[in-house]
C-alpha cells in the first residue's frame, strides 16, 4: 500500500489551544488530529475565526497548547522543550504570515528583515557571507538583490510577501506554515505567489501546512484538504476525492459557496446553508472515522450509516 510508504513529518495529536483564564475560558481548538506526510501540501480550511491560524500557530510554538502534544521527526516539540530542541525547530519550522503589511519591521531595512532569524541560530557567519545568503533568497522569489537596503514602505503587497517568503527560505526550513499567504493579495499577483510556493516545493522538497478560507485556491495547490469548523475537524481527505464526494454538510455548504467562472451556471447554482441543528449528537456521540482509505469524517454512528450509502451509490 503506498500509504504506508510514505513518511509522517508532523503528527498533531488531541491539539487543545485554550484562551483566558478559569472563569473566561475559551477553547479555540479541540481535540485535533492529523499526519503531515514529508513533501505533500496539506491544506487546513475554514471560515474566519474556525481555529485555522490558532492551530499553526500552535505547532509553531507561537500559541501554547491546553492539551495534547505535537511529534516532529519523531520528537515531541510541544510543551517545554531543550534549548538545542527549540533551536532546531526555529531554523527548520518557518511561518509565512497572511498580512505582508504587518508581519514586516517597517523601521528595518530588507536586509535585516530577511537575514535576522540567522542571526539568532548561525553565529558562524560574517556579514559578507549573511549579504550573500540574503541577496540569494531574494533572487529565488523573484526580487533584485539591490532591494535589501530599502524599506518595506518602498514595496508593493506581492513583493512584500516576497520578501517574507525570502525570510523563511533562508532559514532552509523543511516544513513551511503558511498562514492565508495570498489572501491580502490581489488576484493578478495570488497566481505568481501560488505558482512561486510550487516551484520552490519542487526545487527544495519543502513540506507545507497551507492554511486558507478560499477551497478553489486549496484544489489548486494541496495534496489533502482538512476542514476546520469551531475549532474542530470535521473532515480529511485527499483534494480531489473531497471535491467528488463531500460528505460532512459543512463541507458540502463551502464547497457549494465556490464561484463558478461560468455566468449561467453560477445563476443555477445552488448556495447549501449548515445548520448545526441537523446533528443529532445528545446520546450518539460523534467520533473520528475513517469512512474509506485516507477519508475521515466526525461522525455518529446513525450518520456513518447515511455516509456509507453515499460512498456505495
Amino acid at each position: 500500500m503506498a500509504k504506508e510508504l510514505k513518511e509522517v513529518l508532523v503528527s498533531v495529536k488531541n491539539m487543545e489551544v485554550t484562551f483566558g483564564s478559569k472563569r473566561n475560558k475559551f477553547v479555540a481548538v479541540h481535540g485535533v488530529s492529523f499526519d503531515i506526510f514529508k513533501g505533500e501540501t496539506f491544506g487546513l480550511v475554514g471560515e474566519s475565526g474556525s481555529g485555522k491560524t490558532t492551530i499553526g500557530r500552535a505547532i509553531i510554538r507561537i500559541n501554547p497548547m491546553s492539551d495534547g502534544e505535537v511529534i516532529y521527526k519523531g520528537q515531541r516539540i510541544s510543551g517545554k522543550i531543550s534549548r538545542e530542541l527549540d533551536k532546531q525547530v526555529t531554523q527548520q519550522i518557518q511561518m509565512i504570515f497572511q498580512d505582508p503589511m504587518a508581519s514586516l519591521n517597517e523601521r528595518a531595512k530588507v536586509d535585516y528583515i530577511v537575514s535576522e532569524g540567522l542571526l539568532n541560530v548561525r553565529h558562524d557567519l560574517s556579514k559578507e557571507q549573511r549579504s550573500d545568503m540574503v541577496a540569494k533568497a531574494l533572487l529565488e522569489v523573484g526580487l533584485l538583490p539591490e532591494f535589501s537596503s530599502r524599506f518595506p514602505h518602498e514595496f508593493s503587497g506581492g513583493q512584500r510577501q516576497r520578501i517574507g517568503i525570502a525570510r523563511s527560505l533562508i532559514m532552509e526550513p523543511e516544513f513551511i506554515i503558511a498562514d492565508e499567504p495570498i489572501s491580502a493579495l490581489d488576484v493578478s499577483i495570488r497566481a505568481q505567489v501560488l505558482n512561486l510556493l510550487g516551484r520552490l516545493q519542487r526545487e527544495r522538497g519543502l513540506t507545507y501546512l497551507f492554511i486558507a478560507h478560499d477551497l478553489s485556491v486549496m484544489r489548486f495547490i494541496c495534496d489533502r484538504i482538512a476542514v476546520i469548523h469551531k475549532g474542530v475537524i470535521v473532515e480529511l481527505a485527499e483534494t480531489e476525492k473531497l471535491f467528488a464526494h463531500p460528505l460532512h454538510p459543512y463541507t458540502r455548504a463551502l464547497l457549494s459557496a465556490i464561484p463558478m467562472p461560468d455566468p449561467e451556471s453560477e445563476k443555477k447554482k445552488v448556495l447549501e446553508v449548515y445548520d448545526p441543528s441537523c446533528h443529532h449528537y445528545e446520546t450518539d456521540k460523534p467520533i473520528w472515522t475513517e469512512i474509506e482509505e485516507g477519508h475521515f469524517i466526525m461522525a455518529n454512528q446513525e450518520e456513518l450509516k447515511e455516509y456509507q450509502k453515499k460512498l456505495a451509490q
